[in-house]
């Protein structure tokens, strides 16, 4: 058994390790930003040692225990901008390297990208510079380059999921003709978990990959069979990369920044230069088809372990849903709807409100939402696209399409909503039971503080939108909670 730091504890990658490394027995200090936002069974929470810290910041090192002998870099800053992740991914590295260097540690294992002599982006060489960090200290490393990975709540899989189940015709950019080697996520696990303590991975670099080489047009082509649906390609050269860019925007869920640091990467053909990670460990390799499958089952069974989208950016405060915790009172504009219950309503009435947005929608007027989702979009935001990473639960830090949960406390019946759409100031949309005497009364609370007077223009602008949105909203979820207990028409059975 092993003491071992991961960095990133709370990433895409990094959750879905941590109960694999338990199975092998380890001791698992697990390093994240805001502990608040970091959501694992209690089974499985109650093992961890979990530090929050800024890895920017070195004083933030000293709260590390001192006999940690492996650690797992896993952080990564792509989403965050189009340009200054290079540099923070660079800080990153050298703090951390400090560290490692001051308390010895045994091995760092580090996941990077696939490499090509010839031609690179931004992005790559970002993960490569980070490589060349790790090469030039005293700590022993293995470094893991990987293309594509697919698996559910990942990022690729989610942009190809949007892209074939929405366009029946894509209209793409020549990139779509680019070789790459997928992996799925169970085999990327299995190869970081697997070079661990290993002396023959130490001080190596290895290329992991899946069994198919592939061009993007045939991944898609592929998950189109996979779903049973007929799609059309057409590859337009003089698609550039900002058009490209605007493109995969608009069309499926991921931000502006992380778009143009994927079309960068896209356009880079990357495949496997060997194999010889197989003479260390060789796991039974996943086709894409077979990823595509394994990633649909963990979503049909609601259990989709981590997500790209509810990363928040490190250009955001770590305290982010505290701050926004208590709503603010003076200078706001808000609509307040309330709708009595009784005792026996409350439960299914909170069970409905957790149920909202994705694919359940917004309980009224979803087209309008849609259109404001649009709008969204072209302003340069978010849009709906993100949807939920969870079909039944809702923690504090994820993200609801357009909104960031602040708060969910299912107990006392309080869902807390943050806008990150593109607004003139901030908006809170609060759902809550309260209890008056004998009496239960759910309530809906839309709080918006106007930023100067083009922010206040905006509210009255909408305010009759508002009325009837927010109106429906509560009065919706309630009908459909009266609507489900009521017994059906005795009338039914009565023999004509």
């Amino acid at each position: 058994m092993a003491k071992i730091l991961i960095t990133g504890a709370n990433g895409y990658i990094g959750k879905r390790i941590i109960s694999v490394l338990l199975e092998h027995g380890h001791d698992l200090v697990c390093c994240v930003r805001d502990k608040s936002r970091f959501f694992l069974p209690p089974s499985i929470i109650s093992k961890l040692k979990i530090i929050e810290v800024d890895l920017l910041n070195l004083e933030d090192y000293n709260s590390f225990p001192e006999d940690i002998e492996y650690a797992y870099f896993l952080v990564h800053s792509m989403s965050n901008g189009i340009s200054d992740f290079y540099d923070l991914e660079k800080k990153l590295a050298d703090n951390f390297i400090l560290w490692a260097e001051r308390i010895g540690l045994k091995q760092v294992v580090y996941l990077s990208g696939l490499k090509n002599d010839f031609i690179s982006s931004l992005h790559l060489d970002s993960r490569h510079n980070v490589e060349q960090i790790f090469i030039d200290s005293k700590v022993p490393y293995t470094i893991l380059r990987a293309g594509i990975v697919v698996g559910s709540g990942s990022a690729s899989f989610e942009i190809i999921r949007d892209l074939v189940e929405k366009l029946p015709i894509m209209v793409a950019p020549k990139w779509i003709d680019t070789q790459t080697q997928p992996i799925g996520i169970r085999n990327v696990i299995q190869y970081l978990s697997n070079v661990l303590g290993v002396k023959g991975a130490l001080n190596q670099i290895y290329d992991i990959g899946g069994k198919e080489v592939m061009t993007y047009k045939e991944m898609l082509f592929q998950y189109a069979e996979i779903r049973n649906l007929k799609r059309k390609i057409i590859s337009l050269p003089v698609l550039t990369p900002r058009l490209s860019s605007y493109w995969l925007y608009f069309v499926t869920s991921t931000n502006y920044a992380l778009a143009v640091n994927l079309v960068n990467s896209m356009t880079v053909p990357v495949v496997c230069r060997d194999q010889r990670i197989r003479e260390i460990t060789a796991p039974e390799l996943l086709t894409y088809k077979e990823s595509i499958k394994l990633a649909f089952s963990r979503v049909e069974q609601n259990i989709v372990t981590s997500s790209w989208k509810d990363s928040f950016n490190m250009n955001v405060s770590h305290h982010f849903v505290n701050d926004h915790l208590q709503i603010p009172t003076e200078g706001c504009f808000k609509n307040y709807q309330e709708v009595s219950l009784k005792s026996k309503e409350v439960p299914m009435v909170i069970n409905k409100v957790w149920q909202i947005g994705g694919q359940k929608g917004w309980f009224y007027a979803d087209f309008l939402w849609r259109v404001r989702g649009i709008i969204d979009k072209f302003l340069g935001g978010i849009g709906l696209r993100r949807g939920r990473t969870n079909k039944k639960d809702i923690f504090p830090g994820d993200a609801l399409d357009f909104w960031r949960v602040i708060l969910a406390d299912k107990k006392e019946g309080r869902l807390l909503l943050y806008a990150e759409m593109k607004l003139p100031g901030e908006a809170w949309l609060e759902f809550s039971i309260k209890k008056r005497g004998d009496k239960f009364y759910f309530t809906q609370t839309a709080t918006y503080r106007p930023l100067g007077v083009f922010g206040r223009f905006y509210w009255y602008v909408l305010t009759p939108f508002h009325f009837f949105i927010f109106k429906g909203m509560i009065q919706n979820i309630v009908d459909e909670v009266r609507k489900e207990k009521k017994p059906p028409s005795s009338r039914r059975f009565l023999k004509t």
